[in-house]
């Protein structure tokens, strides 16, 4: 359930709507700015421009093939801190465990990577609220030969978990009884199904959409995506609410973004902009799906 997945920074692109790469720069926010409740959001919208750190992982924010940077979180990016103002994203491929660490230290002024809201992250940074809510799943040999359904198959059944390192599946696997020793991390998906394919591992545990899009990069390799599950931990639903998070003396952004992103859901314009990255109505937050409702876990 830690906030880390990955090592920090790797490269910078810049994000506009058919922009190359280029360095982003630092976090606009002045600390006594801060102490007055935030600044971030005005200096941008006076700048023109934003800093937005990344995870590399599909679909949630990647760099495709011209070397642009895309995905859910940076079309969503563009749309919002387009409507706020700010007409230019300087977007930051970051790997997953530098993502809270770079925004506090003002490396950048948002974070977006199909991030969880979780109690433990909420105590680090402030989430706006779910832009999608996810369910769980495995990828598996094709035949599920070890018949991995829902969390506690894994445990029950004697699955070694691929999971990626930091990630809540971690957490899931191990609070649901796998062996410390039957949990392996990897950096990234790739290098998850590298491992599953070499039969290291028994699955690789992510979210359905995640290993929808892993599947659809080797189709014909004899692996399959189990049908989605919620995992059940002490009692309690287990939804993977992904969200973009911002510095705590940040409110008056956080409040911008909500309001923009809640203006999209009345108007039935979030899933459009969701769907080409395997998003569907399923995963589409309610109004009862909050930032502080997960921040309590």
């Amino acid at each position: 359930m830690a906030s880390s997945r990955r090592d920090f920074l790797r490269t910078a692109v810049l994000l506009s709507a058919a922009a190359p790469l280029a360095a982003a720069g630092c976090s606009t926010t002045d600390p006594e700015e801060e102490r007055a409740g935030g600044g971030t959001l005005e200096k941008a919208k006076s700048a023109g421009t934003i800093t937005v750190g990344f995870a590399n992982e599909a679909p949630y924010g990647f760099t495709d093939q011209s070397g642009k940077l895309t995905g859910e979180a940076p079309e969503l990016a563009r749309v919002i801190f387009k409507e706020l103002g700010i007409g230019e994203i300087k977007g930051v491929q970051v790997d997953f465990g530098g993502l809270i660490g770079g925004l506090n230290a003002k490396r950048f002024d948002a974070i977006a990577a199909g991030m969880f809201i979780t109690p433990e992250r909420c105590a680090s940074a402030a989430f706006a609220n779910p832009e999608y809510v996810a369910k769980s799943a495995f990828m598996v040999p094709e035949g599920n030969p070890k018949g991995l359904t829902g969390a506690k198959d894994p445990a029950e059944k004697k699955a070694r978990v691929g999971v990626l390192t930091g990630a809540v599946e971690a957490g899931y696997a191990e609070s649901t009884g796998v062996p410390k020793g039957d949990i392996k991390t990897y950096a990234d998906q790739a290098s998850a199904y590298e491992a599953l394919k070499a039969e290291r591992i028994d699955c690789i545990w992510l979210t359905r959409i995640s290993l929808a899009d892993l599947l659809s990069k080797h189709e014909g390799e004899g692996f399959e995506v189990t049908e989605p599950f919620t995992p059940v931990i002490d009692g309690k639903e287990q939804f993977g609410a992904g969200a973009f998070a911002f510095r705590k003396a940040d409110s008056d952004l956080v409040n911008a973004w909500n309001e923009q992103l809640a203006k999209l859901q009345q108007e039935n314009k979030l899933l459009p902009i969701l769907q080409p990255f395997g998003f569907t109505q399923a995963e589409m937050p309610t109004a009862e799906d909050t930032a502080a409702k997960f921040c309590k876990g």
